[in-house]
């Protein structure tokens, strides 16, 4: 199975029919099916390493603002016990451990799934992001873990390359600011071609812009580190949204 990073962008997208959710769908028909999702979102962001070990995650609605069309929204999907204790297991000799009442399935997860899956009928498990590791961490975590592509686990990273809340421009729906993109062009070039060397972005001049919190980079930390040594990543669509919001994708390994 390949490995996706999804820049999820707004949960509204979990709603909306775009260049982008036509491109996850597009992808979610195109892959072989899988046994099981497992996905890092940007949005369980916490203090240790855990994953979702419940046979039936609860749909997580993490946000306010929006429509009730938003909240009404269920993904359903089953998790899948066994694949958290292999994935424990894999990440050894790191700890890893197991949520079985906690968390669920975040919007960073569902507002993909519910274009690439919507009969929520592939099971999901999550994976943490450790709040408290250094960046380095996320990468060699991802390489233990490679092992559950080639049994049939699609590893799926959902954050965004530029993710930046405070600089959001409404009047640029369709648009970048000039740093946004230059960073967005930045870690393109480089994960095209060396996606190991993911952390040199962490020296680009217009990181502290792009990345002013971790949590929407890390993911993509866990796709360049599942894809060194198995080749470049590929971007299967791009874009930035509101001027600092990457939506630019990628995939690694055969997609079919």
């Amino acid at each position: 199975m390949p490995t996706l990073f999804i820049g999820h962008g707004s949960p509204m997208n979990a709603l909306e029919t775009n260049a982008y959710t036509e491109a996850w769908k597009a992808m979610g028909e195109t892959l072989p099916r899988p046994r099981a999702v497992l996905v890092i979102s940007a949005h369980w962001f916490i203090g240790s390493t855990v994953v979702t070990a419940m046979p039936d995650p609860r749909t997580i609605h993490d946000f306010y603002g929006f429509p009730q069309a938003l909240f009404d929204v269920q993904y359903p999907a089953p998790g899948d016990p066994h694949l958290a204790e292999e994935v424990a297991e894999l990440a050894k000799p790191d700890w890893v451990g197991g949520d079985k009442d906690q968390w669920g399935i975040d919007h960073g997860t569902w507002s993909v799934l519910t274009h690439m899956y919507p009969n929520a009928d592939v099971p999901v498990v999550q994976l943490s992001l450790n709040s408290l590791k250094p960046l380095d961490y996320h990468v060699k975590l991802a390489a233990r873990l490679a092992d559950l592509r080639n049994q049939g686990v699609l590893i799926l990273a959902s954050g965004n390359v530029v993710h930046n809340l405070r600089l959001l421009d409404w009047n640029r729906p369709d648009g970048a600011f000039d740093w946004a993109q230059r960073f967005d062009e930045a870690a393109e070039e480089l994960l095209t071609n060396n996606p190991g060397d993911v952390l040199k972005l962490v020296e680009h001049p217009d990181y502290p812009r792009a990345v002013p919190s971790p949590d929407h980079f890390l993911p993509l930390l866990y796709t360049a580190g599942l894809a060194a040594g198995n080749g470049p990543l590929k971007a299967f669509v791009k874009g930035t949204t509101f001027g600092s919001i990457s939506m630019t994708s990628y995939s690694s390994g055969p997609v079919v």
